[in-house]
């Protein structure tokens, strides 16, 4: 149960930190964070709770990566479903907290909602296969880092560095094609609240990051076959 309240608190941290950046700051150009601000939000987020929490739970926060690091035999089957459980409804607080506080503002249009999208609903219009292609190399990229930062033979200490400025990378590359998922929990729950074409879009932003986060553990499996921490 501390794992699951850990998880909990760290996604509902990584939504409400990385969402609430593009939804209360980068909607401001005065403000001047833009997609690289919200990027390094997102990646602060993480690192922040890597050693948070990290001692505890791992710090997944995010299905794909307790799936990339179940295939990658680094997690167990057992604690899976709980696990993934816990990390959406964290998100879905995180979610909930930030429609309180963007609603406080007179005029405020939920719009996206800082949701993930293709087509149309794409920041930069690519269309749904480039979103399916985005999707699956960044999470399989982002499971190489983090089975690669957190393995027994890796430098002590800097796995939640990498692991965070792997993701501001990830989201430098991406925002602009499906305002990066990589993260089935964080996209739910901002579709939640968005609805309409951010519900009917969701299928990609759950089916693309289990992809590339299996594809990723198996790889790492192949390559480091040595015993694990």
């Amino acid at each position: 149960m501390k794992k699951l309240v850990a998880e909990f608190i760290g996604t509902l941290w990584l939504v409400l930190g990385g969402c609430g950046s593009a939804v209360l700051a980068a909607a401001f150009p005065e403000l001047g964070i833009g997609f690289a601000g919200v990027a390094l939000a997102f990646g602060l987020t993480v690192v922040t709770m890597a050693y948070a929490i990290g001692h505890i739970s791992g710090c997944h926060l995010n299905p794909a990566v307790s799936i990339g690091l179940w295939m990658g035999g680094r997690f167990d089957a057992k604690d899976l479903l709980p696990y993934i459980i816990a990390q959406v409804l964290g998100g879905l607080a995180g979610a909930a907290i930030l429609y309180a506080i963007a609603t406080g503002k007179a005029g405020f249009e939920i719009g996206g909602f800082a949701s993930n999208g293709f087509g149309e609903h794409s920041p930069g219009g690519y269309s749904m296969t480039a979103a399916l292609v985005t999707e699956i190399v960044m999470t399989f990229m982002f499971l190489i880092i983090i089975l690669g930062a957190t393995h027994s033979k890796a430098p002590k200490g800097f796995a939640g560095l990498a692991i965070g400025l792997g993701l501001t990378l990830i989201h430098l590359i991406s925002i602009p094609v499906t305002n990066t998922s990589v993260n089935p929990a964080r996209s739910t729950s901002q579709a939640i609240f968005a609805g309409g074409w951010a519900l009917e879009q969701l299928w990609l932003f759950w089916v693309a990051p289990i992809v590339g986060a299996i594809i990723a553990g198996i790889v790492y499996k192949f390559m480091s076959p040595e015993t694990h921490a």
